[in-house]
């Protein structure tokens, strides 16, 4: 049987906080050897990643280690926005889980890497990448036309603003550029849950007219008109929140007679052109796509997560928020950690907030945030 265990420190001193990462996850593990950890690691140890990497590399012996430098860190159903932390997970697998490191340590502007394909049973990748050096969505595309079965989760490191400043971890070292990952294969299944906390608002469109990044018509006039008439008919609240967090869902599949969460693919709405109307969105649009516009809020964002968790049975789980979440969405700390810890119970887990979730909605692989 899998076993799993999960650890957090925020003791100041980095060598300290290894070690007591190091001994609980060994305890929990209760001497089983360790196939697989995965690293968060706050931006006050990005410096000392190197370090971090390689101790707990030979401490715990794992077959493949992957892990980023993250703005926030998670661990122990609570989120760490402040201050200095580190949030360990880690994986003894039966022999019906195999492991695969993954290594894009270079990622060209039209990634191929063969390096993602494996065996007829691989199922799921766990990527963290960097988010300045690696064209996340080039390479899910490229992922997706040689393993189009392959799942792919993780998250895109946030822990700097700019180039140079994150570190990706795998085994016993720790880089500022590329992606890392693990193939996990077998017969175990791995659940993701993608969460875009966005509500609609409004009725969906067909678009009927596209320039490039630039929807101007929905449904044969103008998409600026018809955001117009959307936030005529709102309450004074309801246009608040679209002043403050405008996105558009596009349904990713149009054979369905009526649209649910789940059938949106969430993107922002980056601005506007006056003279035809057109507004820009942060994805390629074709026209005939149907096209919602939606409205992110706390209590909207708190309710998906809650919607998507219930009734999950789960051993452990690895967890990728947005930096647009914790405390600056939900003006509390903790709420995401808190909810899953409270949904699937005292299970390990561990995770970050990162510059850009990486999960399926519908059968494709998408970079959300």
């Amino acid at each position: 049987m899998n076993r799993y265990a999960a650890s957090i420190s925020q003791h100041p001193v980095a060598a300290q906080a290894v070690g007591e990462l190091a001994g609980s996850v060994l305890e929990q593990l209760d001497g089983r050897t360790i196939d697989l950890v995965v690293g968060f690691v706050s931006p006050h140890f990005a410096g000392a990643s190197e370090d971090i990497a390689g101790v707990l590399a030979a401490v715990l012996e794992p077959e493949v280690m992957v892990g980023s430098t993250n703005a926030a860190i998670i661990g122990s159903g609570r989120e760490v926005e402040d201050g200095p932390a580190i949030s360990v997970w880690a994986a003894s697998f039966d022999a019906n889980t195999r492991v695969r490191a993954v290594d894009l340590d270079e990622s060209p502007a039209d990634p191929t890497h063969s390096e993602t394909r494996g065996s007829d049973d691989d199922h799921t990748l766990v990527l963290l990448a960097d988010p300045f050096t690696v064209p996340v969505e080039g390479l899910l595309r490229s992922i997706s036309e040689r393993t189009p079965d392959l799942q792919v989760i993780g998250g895109m490191a946030s822990a700097a603003a700019g180039p140079g400043g994150n570190r990706i971890i795998l085994d016993g070292h720790a880089r500022d550029h590329g992606a890392v990952g693990v193939v996990l294969a077998g017969s175990d299944p791995v659940t993701a849950v993608v969460s875009q906390g966005c509500r609609p608002v409004g009725q969906p469109f067909v678009v009927t007219d596209v320039d490039g990044h630039y929807v101007r018509g929905l449904g044969g006039r103008s998409a600026l008109e018809r955001l117009q008439e959307l936030a005529a008919t709102m309450s004074e609240v309801e246009r608040d929140q679209l002043q403050r967090g405008l996105h558009v869902g596009l349904v990713v599949d149009e054979h369905r007679v009526e649209f649910g969460r789940e059938d949106f693919l969430i993107r922002g709405v980056m601005g506007a052109r006056a003279d035809d109307g057109a507004i820009a969105i942060g994805a390629q649009v074709e026209v005939g796509q149907t096209l919602q516009f939606h409205v992110r809020d706390a209590i909207a964002a708190g309710a998906d997560l809650r919607a998507m968790l219930a009734g999950l049975n789960a051993r452990a789980g690895l967890l990728f928020t947005c930096t647009g979440r914790g405390r600056r969405l939900f003006g509390t700390d903790g709420h995401d950690a808190a909810m899953v810890a409270d949904l699937l119970g005292p299970i390990p887990v561990a995770g970050g907030f990162c510059a850009g979730e990486i999960g399926p909605v519908g059968a494709t692989n998408h970079i959300h945030g």
